[in-house]
């Protein structure tokens, strides 16, 4: 604190009352809302005396949210000079815009309320506000929606495939295809069986629904893991790093079956060609998509000064174009490989030129995009749930299918982690943490109604499409609902009880190896 001014200094001093008696409720429950800065920031001399700590944010907590929202309504006025009235003040997109910036509020306040992931919160607000009247989409905009959130698709994956360390591949790819495949195989099969004598679905959409819902989500499971690491808890035996790879590619292989499966369904080439297409699909995804990040490390040359946003850019636009030309050729599942591959690729290459994988600058700008684009997401995503037009059954049904299968999940985990160095505590744990869902499951739970809107049919009778489509919709709001508090708040309560703490050697030698930075408000 010395190198800090005294009003400044007041401010980051813990909080207590200047006669050392304990804190007030009122100052421990903004104390949930308004943590500290870490470095202390350089505010202004008055910040203090106005909005005193911690009733009141600090300057770079509110500057932020201030930057975050003054970008939505800058785009919105973009929007509104473009196209006019389409969009004034009683016009669809500003009814749209409002929803995501009252997701990403809501969302801020339950994280910083609960501690639980800020998704949780803006799924809710879409679901409130389409249930509430204020938020419904014409034919004009649910093409924007849905090119929305295929940008958003884009940026998860990218951030997947740059977050991949190719040397903990190397090193562990026994324990990281354990862990990544083999808990994902076994809940994609439990769901699809589940859903096919419970709820009806054919073999094929039940698998469809099961290969996104067994994905893991990164945005509730890593920022704990990042917790639990800081304060030693698994560092010494490399576990926040060994789960994190092994998210990536439990992430990367749903996606992609998804994908192709999706494409199978509403396929009407020849049922060879259609056979022969998906693991042809792969392939090609994985080639195009890696001879694209390769060549990134070429192009644009490494002393460039504007060398970070060109290849920010050329990963960004060529994800983009992967994804919108593979479903527009009726080869969707080369898209997200080929994006998740261009990542992995590139990453590896920078990393030889001097970029650690944890310190990638381009990865950084990813994850300040995802900022803007996860309200979007999960409002959206929730906006698509109609309660009254929910079948009680079906929320019944679905729940009891999802509570067994992350119970069977658990189990599945605990038999494919022998062999990977771990106690029984430590894959208790790992089995915990893979029980968390969101980002995934907003991202394709409305892809097959999205597939129905534009005309697009699987040749069965359009009121069974329906029904399938919007059950695999209402399934994935509800993992997203029960499973992302369930995992978080499982993970936070037995990371201290089932992992070992480290000493401080063990603790900074894991962190080099590592290094990634978070804070609460990182979200990935």
């Amino acid at each position: 604190m010395e190198d800090l001014d005294d009003e400044s200094a007041r401010v980051y001093t813990f909080i207590g009352n200047a006669d050392g008696s304990r804190e007030s409720w009122l100052q421990k429950l903004c104390l949930r809302c308004h943590q500290r800065d870490a470095p202390p920031a350089r505010e202004p001399r008055w910040w203090a005396r106005v909005f005193p700590f911690p009733y009141f944010p600090t300057f770079r907590q509110a500057s932020q949210q201030l930057c975050i929202l003054m970008f939505f309504l800058l785009s919105w006025g973009i929007l509104y000079a473009e196209l006019g009235e389409s969009i004034g003040l009683h016009g669809e997109l500003l009814s749209m815009s409002m929803v995501v910036v009252a997701a990403h509020l809501a969302g801020w306040l339950w994280l910083k309320l609960t501690t639980l992931p800020a998704l949780v919160g803006m799924l809710l607000t879409g679901v409130v506000c389409r249930n509430l009247g204020l938020l419904h989409f014409t034919d004009e905009y649910k093409k924007l929606n849905q090119d929305l959130r295929k940008v958003a698709l884009v940026i998860i994956l990218m951030r997947a495939g740059l977050g991949l360390d190719a040397g903990v591949l190397r090193r562990r790819r026994a324990a990281v295809l354990q862990l990544g495949l083999l808990p994902w195989l076994a809940e994609c099969a439990a769901v699809a069986l589940a859903t096919h004598y419970l709820l009806r679905l054919p073999w094929l959409w039940g698998f469809l629904l099961g290969s996104m819902i067994a994905s893991v989500s990164p945005a509730v499971v890593v920022p704990c893991l990042f917790g639990l690491r800081d304060a030693g808890y698994g560092a010494a035996k490399g576990i926040p790093t060994l789960l994190l790879a092994a998210a990536a590619i439990d992430d990367s292989i749903s996606v992609a079956v998804f994908s192709i499966i999706l494409s199978a369904i509403f396929s009407t080439g020849s049922v060879t060609f259609n056979v022969i297409k998906g693991p042809l699909s792969i392939v090609v995804g994985v080639a195009l998509g890696s001879a694209w990040g390769a060549m990134l490390a070429v192009i644009p040359e490494r002393g460039d000064k504007y060398l970070v946003p060109l290849r920010f850019l050329a990963l960004f636009l060529g994800g983009l174009f992967a994804l919108f030309i593979s479903s527009m050729v009726g080869w969707s599942g080369a898209g997200p490989l080929a994006i998740v591959s261009a990542g992995f690729a590139a990453a590896c290459c920078w990393e030889r030129q001097g970029w650690a994988v944890s310190g990638n600058p381009v990865s950084e700008v990813f994850r300040i995009l995802w900022i803007f684009f996860e309200p979007i997401l999960f409002a959206f995503t929730g906006a698509q749930i109609t309660i009254s037009a929910l079948d009680p059954e079906i929320l019944k049904l679905g729940a009891i299918c999802l509570l067994a299968c992350l119970v069977f999940r658990l189990l599945a985990t605990l038999l494919a982690s022998a062999g990977c160095g771990l106690n029984y505590k430590e894959k208790l744990f790992i089995g915990i943490t893979w029980l968390a869902k969101a980002t995934v499951q907003a991202a394709l739970g409305p892809a097959a109604l999205d597939l129905m809107a534009s005309g697009q049919t699987s040749g069965l009778p359009r009121e069974d499409e329906l029904y399938y489509g919007k059950t695999i919709l209402a399934m994935s709001v509800l993992s997203v609902i029960i499973s992302a508090p369930l995992g978080a708040l499982l993970i936070a309560v037995a990371g201290p009880r089932l992992l070992s703490k480290d000493d401080d050697g063990n603790k900074s030698t894991d962190m080099n190896n590592e290094d990634i930075t978070t804070n609460v408000d990182t979200r990935v």
